[in-house]
C-alpha cells in the first residue's frame, strides 16, 4: 500500500485528488495539509510513502516547506504540483531534493503512474530540467557531492548509470538480473561512497561526471 499525503491549500481539490487516488487498490491517501506549515508537521506524524506538494499555498510554501521536510529526512519523497511545467519554483525544489513534478492538468493514469514510479524510488526528472539544475549548480558555483565514482565496482557504476536514466528499482532488478532488495542494497552503498542524499542527486552526479547522458 501507498501511504500518500496531500498538501494543496484548496479543499476540493484534495476532496477530488483523494477521492481519485483511493480508488486503486494499491494507493491510500493519510493525510491532508492546507499550508506547508500542516504539510511538515504531517510528514513527521505521519511518514508517508510519498508527498504531493502544491507549490503556491499560504504561511510557508511548498518549495520551503519541501526543504524543511527533507531536512527532517532526506529519503522523503516529494512530488510537486503546480500549474506550469516551466515553473521557477519547481526548479528550486528539484534543486532541494523533490522527486520531480506533476501538472494540476496532467489526466488522471499520469498522476497514478507518477505517484507508484516515485513509491519505487524512481525519480520524475526530465531531461531539460536535470540540464537546468546542472547549468544552475554550475553557475552559482554550487558543488554536488564529491565522493569520487572511481570507488564504485562496475556493478555499482552500472546501477547508477540505469538510475540516471529514469529506471526504477525493479527495472534496474530486471535489466541486470539481481533481486530489488540487492538493488537498494546497492543504492545505499552508492550514496554512502559518493555522500549522496537522494535519487535526484545521483542522477545529477551521473550526468555531471558523464556516467549518464541526458539522452
Amino acid at each position: 500500500m501507498i501511504r500518500v499525503l496531500l498538501a494543496d491549500d484548496h479543499a476540493l481539490f484534495r476532496q477530488g485528488m483523494k477521492s481519485l487516488l483511493e480508488s486503486e487498490p494499491d494507493i491510500r491517501v493519510i493525510g491532508e495539509a492546507g499550508n506547508g506549515r500542516e504539510a511538515i508537521r504531517f510528514a513527521a506524524d505521519t511518514r508517508p510513502d510519498v508527498i504531493l506538494m502544491d507549490i503556491q499555498m499560504p504561511e510557508l510554501d511548498g518549495v520551503k516547506a519541501t526543504q524543511s521536510i527533507l531536512e527532517i529526512d532526506p529519503k522523503f519523497k516529494v512530488i510537486m504540483i503546480t500549474m506550469y511545467r516551466q515553473d521557477s519554483y519547481v526548479f528550486e525544489a528539484v534543486k532541494a531534493g523533490a522527486r520531480g513534478y506533476i501538472l494540476k492538468d496532467a489526466d488522471a493514469s499520469t498522476l497514478i503512474d507518477a505517484i507508484r514510479r516515485v513509491a519505487d524510488g524512481e525519480a520524475l526528472l526530465d531531461s531539460d530540467l536535470a540540464q537546468n539544475v546542472l547549468d544552475d549548480f554550475r553557475s552559482k558555483r554550487e558543488i554536488l557531492p564529491t565522493g569520487s565514482h572511481s570507488d564504485l565496482n562496475e556493478r555499482e557504476t552500472m546501477i547508477l548509470r540505469l538510475l540516471a536514466q529514469g529506471n526504477s528499482n525493479q527495472e534496474i532488478a530486471l535489466k541486470l538480473d539481481i533481486s530489488e532488495k540487492t538493488v537498494r542494497n546497492r543504492l545505499s552503498e552508492i550514496f554512502a561512497k559518493l555522500q549522496l542524499n537522494n535519487r535526484t542527486q545521483a542522477a545529477l552526479y551521473a550526468i555531471r561526471e558523464g556516467i549518464a547522458n541526458l539522452e
